[in-house]
């Protein structure tokens, strides 16, 4: 098994706590993983993005070549279409649909999501919507869509969230893993 993963977003969308709970989970199975990283001007809503490699064979790089990405995974459309020549032919586009409208020459939504809509393989959904509901964020909502994708057991990702927020409560650790479920509903 091998997945190569591009997580991208805005800063403080939590892009760097669900590559955290993939790779744990995959790291759990006792499977390999390489990650890079790059926050950007996290702080101030800048790009943030991360290359994350899993494999059950040995991994020798950790960035992911343009054109082989197997996954993107946005919490923000005009940032999914930033790193589409990373997607390979068959890789899937998984991306909030309601957009973080930071700059004053964001393109026309419409348009982004014309674009989007082109693409083989992409789910596209107001994951924030999802999350509000729950009292959550929609980066756990995003990574439950992307779980069947992933090819690792939804209950690995579930320990790796008790295992990452357990110190904060088991009152987060369930609104996380209530946002998953409902991710994973969702498409």
């Amino acid at each position: 098994m091998k997945k190569d993963i591009i997580l991208c977003g805005v800063g403080g969308d939590g892009i760097v706590s669900v590559a955290k709970i993939i790779s744990d989970a995959a790291l759990n199975l006792g499977m390999n993983v390489k990650q890079s990283e790059i926050h950007g001007m996290s702080q101030r809503g800048g790009s943030v993005f991360s290359h994350l490699r899993i494999s059950s064979e040995p991994i020798f790089a950790d960035v992911i070549p343009e054109g082989k990405a197997d996954i993107i995974l946005s919490s923000e459309p005009m940032e999914a279409l930033r790193y589409l020549p990373f997607l390979s032919p068959e890789g899937v586009v998984i991306t909030n649909s309601d957009p973080f409208v930071n700059i004053t020459n964001y393109p026309d939504i419409e348009k982004v999501n014309a674009e989007l809509a082109k693409l083989n393989k992409c789910v596209s959904f107001n994951a924030n919507a999802i999350a509000k509901e729950l009292g959550a964020r929609g980066n756990m909502v995003l990574l439950g869509a992307a779980a069947p994708y992933l090819e690792l057991p939804f209950d690995e990702l579930e320990k790796a969230i008790s295992a990452i927020f357990g110190r904060k409560g088991e009152a987060v650790v369930e609104t996380n893993i209530k946002a998953i479920r409902a991710g994973r509903e969702a498409k």
